[in-house]
């Protein structure tokens, strides 16, 4: 009976020899790199492994993971982009004392055994055995090499990087069996090569020249004696080893690499000895990898381009199969980002809203007829810091955003659109009190609402009293007329105009039939609302958001991308309707402050309740854009409240969003034509001069308790409808 050690288990030797088992039978039958078959290894056995010649005879080596390198409409480049960073290079472009160090530290003897090394393994078996743990390995370097190139195969499934290392007979067997096969095709110069290109150092860097550049900024090839001892040492833990975590482990731990060469004659004894009683010197460089590299702050743009990739089916028919090709990279991929666009939006942002203000904006600007997104940006950079945000404020939900904003007034030239497709004349007149109950029944695409009779609306000062047509209605962005308006032509029409116009909520949850949605009291996000406006700029005509113009993959081949999709989502009579009401509203409206010199422009103010969000959207007739501005977190409201270092006693859609907007929009088109918007004839009644409720007033110069665009029965302004806490979210639309 074999002995059992004090507890019980098998004596130590037994215990090493398990471990090693196969390596030992392996490596006893290897002298001429020939193998019996399984059954003569007693590796048959149902549950064990899987027979030796059932393992296929090659080793298919994935190409290692490179760089995708994302690139502007004009060809210069956003960012690059990897899941390893890794510069492949030559052993001649390799320092001979890294080629030394990390053959002397991981395989001494790798010059003189073949594809498994007995006497090693031998030796560990008895280092083992006395230690009464697996404390010493027999792996070559050659079987580490096939080791990692299982792991490179793996990707970032866990699933897989588990069963690429985990500890099986199965596993060994596999190693042994292309080990030997990568010794006979590649040679040992080979081999040393592409372990030193494909091996984890630590810190994100894969292979020595990433590792190079990230401890010391430097090549590989320049790589002193000292430094390269401590590279070589970090492969064995990379976590433990960490030069940058722990200097102390780390130099205790290049000082053992460095004996190591002195005993294999790699260096002299002197050579070593004056290399470890030099301190560590690093030069770490940052990481140059992924969205927060992105210039002109285009991070959220470039995290945007990989959502798409991974969510869209023409990269792959699962998300599996797309992001493994995401994560090998080396593709180029060239958006539809339009630099003088970009460079506008985030010099619009900067200079009106700080990254450290209390409150945040987004910006998003599209070309009508195509959907191309031309820029996009926040006032928070990209990034994990203070003051920072990976979270992409510009779009929905699934894309990588928040549950957005509510839209507050700037919702209400979809009403006027559906109401205009469903025959109504714009010069309709409605009584549009100064307060009023909701109307009740309300039709809905799926009934009818009714109201409890208490829920009132109100506009913002007691003398905006009706009667209003449309044209004055937009341009004032009186509430009463808006809410008669819904009520009079039902729910559904406006449903159905804002799934043409893609105008949907940000958190992708169905729009809520309810006749308070005429203020904008359902959440949405900038890129969503710029699509939208974008119909009214082209003729009636919707196309969808893209952003990607062309893909080709590592070996140059163009891979299928998405396409925008268009269609009509209104007559073009009543998209330039709604150009004359909007016009308007920037001419001698709430948006005065946001209109443009020299070229024709349109849009909507848009204010909520509690100042939780401003918005400002609008168009030309080549880019629409939406800007935002308010709390991501909807907890702070904007009262009393300085951006951009500009006091606000409120703040209104016109004297913050319109700003950046006219900016952003400015810098975007300067230098480009200026077509002009058409129009219709619209005979509005005359009740002097068009005052706005936001356009009028200066910046920071709000007189304190003054009530924005329908500002009245809650304190300091706004308004507020009794009973409708569920059905508004917490907010209650706007001006």
């Amino acid at each position: 009976m074999p002995k059992k050690r004090d507890g019980g288990g098998l004596p130590k030797t037994q215990q090493a020899a398990k471990f090693l088992g196969v390596s030992v039978l392996a490596g006893a039958v290897l002298a001429g790199l020939a193998l019996p078959a399984a059954g003569a290894l007693g590796l048959t056995a149902k549950g064990s492994v899987e027979g030796f010649d059932d393992i296929p005879a090659n080793l298919k080596t994935p190409p290692l993971s490179q760089r995708t390198r994302i690139l502007d409409a004009k060809g210069g480049e956003i960012a690059k982009v990897y899941s390893r960073d890794r510069t492949v290079v030559d052993l001649k472009d390799m320092s001979p004392y890294i080629q030394k160090a990390i053959v002397a530290i991981e395989d001494a003897r790798f010059y003189q055994h073949g594809a498994v090394d007995v006497k090693g393994i031998l030796r560990a078996l008895n280092k083992n055995a006395q230690s009464g743990a697996v404390s010493q390995g027999a792996s070559t370097l050659t079987q580490q090499y096939v080791k990692n190139v299982f792991i490179e195969e793996a990707g970032d499934d866990p699933d897989k990087v588990a069963q690429a290392t985990q500890q099986t007979l199965g596993r060994k067997v596999k190693e042994l069996k292309y080990a030997i096969q990568v010794e006979k095709e590649l040679g040992k110069r080979k081999i040393l090569q592409n372990y030193l290109n494909i091996t984890f150092f630590g810190q994100q860097a894969y292979g020595i020249e990433a590792a190079a550049q990230r401890y010391f900024s430097k090549h590989a090839k320049d790589l002193n004696l000292g430094e390269s001892a401590l590279l070589a040492g970090i492969v064995q833990s990379p976590s433990r080893y960490d030069p940058v975590n722990d200097p102390q482990e780390a130099t205790r731990r290049r000082n053992t690499v460095l004996q190591r060469m002195a005993d294999m004659k790699d260096v002299t004894q002197a050579e070593a000895d004056a290399a470890a009683k030099k301190p560590i010197k690093l030069a770490v460089s940052r990481p140059k990898n992924g969205c927060i590299t992105a210039t002109h702050g285009a991070g959220f743009f470039c995290d945007y381009i990989r959502t798409v990739f991974l969510r869209d089916k023409s990269f792959g028919k699962s998300r599996k199969i797309r992001l493994q090709r995401w994560n090998e990279g080396g593709m180029t991929i060239r958006t539809t980002l339009d630099p003088q666009t970009q460079k506008s939006v985030q010099a619009s942002l900067k200079d009106h809203v700080y990254e450290d203000d209390p409150v945040a904006s987004a910006a998003t600007i599209v070309e009508p007829g195509t959907g191309k997104i031309l820029g996009m940006g926040q006032s928070r950079p990209y990034g994990f810091g203070e003051n920072q945000t990976v979270i992409n404020l510009s779009v929905d939900r699934d894309m990588g955003g928040g549950a957005g904003y509510l839209p507050g007034s700037t919702f209400k030239p979809v009403v006027a659109a559906a109401a205009l497709e469903q025959g109504t004349d714009p010069e309709q007149e409605y009584p549009s009190p100064y307060r009023m109950p909701y109307p009740s029944p309300v039709q809905t695409c799926d009934g009818e609402w009714r109201g409890s009779g208490s829920e009132n609306v109100e506009n913002e000062n007691k003398d905006e009293v009706g009667p209003y047509a449309m044209k004055e209605a937009t341009a004032k962005s009186v509430n009463t007329y808006f809410v008669q308006l819904i009520s009079d032509i039902g729910v559904c029409p406006v449903v159905n105009m804002a799934q043409k116009m893609g105008i949907e909520r940000a958190d992708g949850r169905a729009l809520q039939q309810v006749p308070s949605m005429t203020l904008g009291t359902q959440e949405m996000s900038p890129l969503t609302m710029a699509a939208g406006y974008a119909a009214f700029a082209g003729g009636g005509r919707y196309c969808s958001p893209v952003a990607i113009e062309s893909i080709t993959d590592a070996r140059g081949r163009a891979l299928k991308v998405p396409q925008t999709s268009c269609r009509t989502a209104m007559s073009k009579k009543t998209a330039d309707t709604i150009n004359t009401l909007l016009k308007g509203v920037v001419e001698d409206g709430t948006g005065k402050e946001a209109g443009l010199k020299g070229r024709d422009s349109a849009g909507k103010t848009g204010t909520t309740d509690s100042r939780y969000a401003a918005w400002f959207v609008g168009y030309t007739p080549n880019a629409a854009g939406a800007v935002w501005v308010g709390d991501p977190q909807h907890k702070r409201k904007m009262y009393d409240i300085t951006i951009g270092g500009v006091p606000h006693d409120k703040v209104y859609g016109a004297d913050t969003p319109g700003p950046i907007w006219r900016d952003a929009m400015s810098g975007a088109l300067a230098d480009r034509p200026a077509p002009t918007l058409p129009t219709v004839a619209i005979d509005d009644p005359a009740k002097g001069k068009v005052q706005g409720d936001e356009g009028d007033k200066g910046r920071g110069k709000h007189k304190p308790g003054r009530g924005g665009r329908g500002g009245g029965n809650k304190p300091g302004g706004g308004w507020h409808i009794p009973g409708f806490p569920d059905i508004l979210g917490g907010g209650n639309g706007g001006w």
